[in-house]
């Protein structure tokens, strides 16, 4: 059976590949960069704000987490241009579905590693005469970043294999372009098999690098 496979049908198609890999990366550095930032905020907020803010973001983030990823897409691509009177796009509707998504997700990595900074820490640095900004700035977060990092690169796996989900809303990721390729060339299972190996590499390549940051932050 392995004679019938003809694993010369997948350098053929790499060119339309790697443009669905593009898009794949793409979705994962806005998602990552993005949400970070929207997290930050977020978990300051939940960390720092006044009561009702702290509130709002405590809502935000429960409830984007109770909800699956692929109902957000669908949120921005279908809803949104109801309620603003004109479509948003498929691309402008991921990207800002992933960073919505993700940010309640990294707001919670920020906040336990910024509560994992020994009280102390604070207190010298206000002993210092630093005000609570600075002392987060300049003390805190680089600490805070040291322990976070870990998870923050388990995430990322995470979110590299949730840009699959993008084929809901007619966007052409890897995976949908691998299905595409599959399917046109009637080669299903070297095309599948081919997008095991490529996804196995890419998360096995980030689970073994915060595997190594875990090592070296125990060290």
């Amino acid at each position: 059976m392995m004679d019938a496979f003809d694993w010369g049908a997948v350098p053929a198609a790499l060119p339309f590949l790697l443009d669905g890999m593009q898009l794949s990366l793409l979705l994962l550095a806005v998602g990552m960069l993005g949400g970070t930032a929207l997290g930050l905020l977020v978990a300051l907020l939940r960390l720092f704000g006044p009561r009702i803010p702290a509130a709002i973001a405590a809502a935000y983030v429960d409830g984007l987490r109770a909800i699956p990823l692929v109902l957000v897409l669908f949120w921005f691509y279908f809803l949104v241009p109801l309620a603003i009177g004109r479509p948003v796009g498929a691309l402008p509707s991921a990207l800002i579905a992933f960073v919505i998504f993700e940010a309640a997700y990294y707001s919670e990595i920020i906040r336990a590693g910024i509560g994992s900074v020994r009280s102390g820490q604070w207190q010298a640095a206000q002993a210092l005469g630093m005000t609570r900004g600075q002392t987060l700035r300049l003390v805190v977060l680089p600490q805070a970043l040291r322990a976070m990092l870990p998870i923050l690169v388990t995430q990322a796996v995470i979110l590299f294999q949730d840009t699959s989900l993008v084929y809901v809303i007619g966007l052409r990721d890897f995976m949908t372009a691998t299905s595409i390729s599959a399917e046109e060339g009637g080669r299903l299972v070297e095309f599948y098999a081919f997008a095991a190996l490529v996804y196995l590499i890419v998360c096995s390549a980030g689970t073994e690098l915060a595997h190594a940051l875990q090592r070296r932050r125990s060290a």
